[in-house]
C-alpha cells in the first residue's frame, strides 16, 4: 500500500513502517518558540536540568517587537539571558515574523520534522516539512530529548484546478477553501495541495495557503516540492544542503479527496468572528471600515507588498482610515526598500511599523477602538485578537486590503489589475 506524505515523514524519523492511525516517537529535526511562549519552554528547560538540546532550536521575539511593556520587557531580557547562557540562535527585535525569518534563516528543508511553539508552525508545509505548533511544555521536552509522540494522520488531498483571475490571489483561495470545507474541516489530519493552481503560485503565495491550514484544523500540511521549491531554496543558500524530496505514493491512501475549479473566483472576505464566515467582496461594499492592516505571517512577504502597491501606487489612503503595514522580516522590508514599494507607501498615506506581529496578535501598533471595523491580512479574525474584543475584524488579501483602504470601505481589488 502506497504511502502520503505525512505517513513516509513520520515513519522515517520513527524508523518504524507507519500508517495513519499509528502512534510513534519521532525524532525532531528543529524547534523554536517565540516572546509568546519561550518564557515557559525556558522554565520547563530549567525544571527538567536540562544542560544541552538534543535537537537545534532558535527563539523569535516577534509578537510583541519592540517591547510595549515593562512585563515584555522582562520576557525579552529572559529569552536574551537564555539564549547567550545556551548558545542558541536568537532572532530580536526587528528581525521579524517567525513564520518568515525561520525559512529565510535555512532552518527548516523538505522532509524536516519541525515543532514551534506557535499555532502556525504549519506554515513550512510550503517547503515540503511536516511541520505543526505544539505546546511550551511538549517543546521543552523535544529539546530536552530530541523526541516527541505523534499520532499518524490521515491525509485530505486538494486538487486545485483552473487559474486564478487576475485580482484573486492565494489569501482568496484559502479563504474560499476553508468557508467550503469550515474551520473544522481538517481537524487532526494532513493536507495535501496538487494541481495547475498550486503548481502555478509562486512560494510566497504558497506560504500563505500553508499558514491558514490550521484554520482548517489541520496537524500539517504539505505542497508539492518542485522546481520552484528547489530554486527557493538555492536563493536561500541551501542547494549545499542535504535533504529529501519526499512526495507521495501513487497509490498512496487518503482519507478523501477534494477538488475545486476556481476560475470564476472572485476576492474573498471572511467576517466576524470566524474564518469560515465568508463572502465575497463585492458583497460587501456596505462595511465601512477605520483601520486596514497589511502585514503578518500569512501576508507580509514581497509579492504581498507588491501587489498592495500596485493598488496604492499615485494614490492616497482614504482620510478616515488608518493604514498600517508591517513587512514580514527585515529582508523583506530591505526588498521593499529597493523595489520603491515603501516610498509608495508612505506617500499613499500608511504607516510603516517594525516588522512583527503586534497588530495582528494585538499587543502593539494597531489596537482598534470600540466598534472599529478593521479589514487585514491576517489569518484570524476571533473577537479580541488585534486587541479589542469590541472591534470587528475582516480578513482579505493584500490587494482587497489596499483597495479598502483607498476607498474607506470593503472594496474589490480587480479594478487595478
Amino acid at each position: 500500500m502506497g504511502k502520503t506524505i505525512a505517513e513516509k515523514i513520520l515513519s522515517k524519523h520513527s524508523g518504524k513502517d507507519l500508517v495513519a492511525g499509528d502512534f510513534a516517537v519521532c525524532k525532531v529535526d528543529f524547534a523554536f518558540g517565540q516572546d509568546g511562549t519561550s518564557s515557559i519552554i525556558i522554565d520547563r528547560i530549567k525544571e527538567l536540568g536540562v544542560k544541552s538540546f538534543k535537537t537545534k532550536f532558535c527563539m523569535v521575539i516577534d509578537h510583541s517587537a519592540p517591547s510595549p511593556s515593562e512585563g515584555v520587557s522582562r520576557v525579552h531580557k529572559k529569552m536574551r539571558d537564555f539564549a547567550q547562557a545556551f548558545k542558541t540562535e536568537l532572532f530580536d527585535i526587528g528581525c521579524g515574523v517567525c513564520h518568515q525569518v525561520i525559512p529565510e534563516s535555512g532552518n527548516v528543508l523538505p522532509g524536516y520534522l519541525v515543532l514551534g511553539a506557535d499555532s502556525h508552525t504549519c506554515t513550512y508545509g510550503a517547503i515540503g516539512a511536516f511541520s505543526t505548533g505544539v505546546g511550551s511544555t511538549d517543546l521543552a521536552i523535544a529539546l530536552a530529548t530530541g523526541k516527541n509522540w505523534f499520532k499518524v494522520p490521515v491525509t485530505m488531498k486538494i486538487v486545485v484546478n483552473g487559474k486564478l483571475p487576475k485580482g484573486v490571489f492565494a489569501k482568496d483561495l484559502i479563504l474560499y477553501i476553508i468557508g467550503k470545507l469550515r474551520s473544522d474541516g481538517a481537524t487532526y489530519k494532513a493536507v495535501e495541495f496538487s494541481g495547475p493552481v498550486i503548481d502555478n503560485l509562486g512560494m510566497d503565495g504558497r506560504f500563505t495557503i500553508s499558514n491558514m491550514l490550521v484554520e482548517l484544523g489541520a496537524k500539517a500540511g504539505f505542497m508539492p516540492v518542485d522546481k520552484k521549491t528547489l530554486a527557493w531554496l538555492k536563493s536561500r543558500g541551501q542547494k549545499n544542503k542535504r535533504f529529501e524530496q519526499i512526495s507521495a505514493d501513487k497509490d498512496a491512501v487518503y482519507e478523501s479527496v477534494y477538488e475545486f475549479d476556481v476560475s470564476n473566483l472572485k476576492p474573498m472576505i471572511s467576517m466576524p468572528h470566524s474564518v469560515d464566515n465568508t463572502s465575497e467582496a463585492v458583497a460587501l461594499k456596505k462595511i465601512k471600515i477605520g483601520e486596514a492592516f497589511l502585514g503578518t505571517c500569512t501576508n507580509g512577504r514581497i509579492d504581498d507588498l507588491k501587489a498592495a502597491a500596485k493598488v496604492l501606487n499615485k494614490r492616497k489612503v482614504h482620510p478616515e482610515v488608518k493604514m498600517i503595514i508591517a513587512p514580514s522580516s527585515r529582508e523583506v522590508y530591505l526588498e521593499a526598500l529597493r523595489l520603491g514599494l515603501v516610498d509608495i507607501f508612505i506617500k499613499a498615506g500608511a504607516a510603516i511599523v517594525a516588522p512583527g506581529c503586534g497588530p495582528c496578535v494585538g499587543t502593539h501598533n494597531g489596537v482598534p477602538s470600540d466598534g472599529e471595523s478593521v479589514i487585514s491580512t491576517a489569518n484570524r479574525n476571533f473577537k479580541g485578537r488585534m486587541g479589542n474584543p469590541s472591534a470587528f475584524i475582516y480578513l482579505a488579501s493584500p490587494a482587497t486590503v489596499a483597495a479598502s483602504a483607498l476607498k474607506g470601505y470593503i472594496s474589490d481589488p480587480r479594478v487595478y489589475f
